[in-house]
């Protein structure tokens, strides 16, 4: 029951984009499209628990123990760009369109502060490494799941009439505004 509660609050009730404000580059820049968006949600997803199953160890059996817990930091951005060209070499060969879409996006994870904090917090909750990956993907997920709606949502926009002193990046903010208030009504469901 633990671990549900772990995910659902991760997922849905601190939602990183929505209720944090984290990682809004991406989630503006890469929701024009459903397919790009889920290409990207899936790369973070990806990154974001590989980058904690490997920070966790690293944190636990070496930097804590010999007293170098200041250089957390370094050592999680290092992970994280490592793990980054990865997916792009990856990426690069296996789906070379999604790749070319995602542009500088991409590069970008490596800068994505949603999945340095998941590292962050990982380690100031004092989960287990069970947890901890539990909280990496529910993060990652709500990641995923932010980007869909909010590329949905720009889709049936293109169609939709909107007043001229909305059109573009204006009802943009306003429609990520109301989608973020929607996500409040979530923060009631674990205690």
């Amino acid at each position: 029951m633990q671990l549900f509660k772990i995910f659902i609050s991760a997922f849905l009730i601190n939602n990183v984009v929505l209720m944090r404000f984290l990682a809004l580059c991406p989630f503006i820049g890469m929701s024009t499209d459903v397919h790009k968006s889920i290409g990207m949600g899936l790369a973070v997803t990806f990154v974001t628990a590989l980058a904690t199953c490997v920070t966790y160890p690293i944190y636990m059996l070496i930097l804590e123990p010999l007293g170098l817990v200041f250089l957390q930091i370094l050592v999680f951005i290092l992970v994280i760009a490592a793990l980054v060209q990865l997916v792009e070499f990856y990426l690069k060969k296996t789906a070379p369109a999604l790749y070319g879409s995602m542009g500088i996006y991409l590069a970008l994870i490596t800068t994505n502060c949603a999945i340095l904090a998941v590292t962050f917090d990982v380690i100031s909750n004092g989960y287990s490494f069970i947890e901890a990956m539990v909280f990496a993907v529910g993060v990652a997920l709500g990641f995923l799941l932010s980007l869909v709606i909010l590329a949905g949502i720009r889709e049936r926009l293109r169609s939709s009439e909107v007043p001229a002193f909305l059109k573009g990046t204006p009802i943009l903010f306003v429609t990520a505004a109301l989608l973020s208030m929607a996500f409040t009504g979530f923060s009631g469901l674990v205690k």
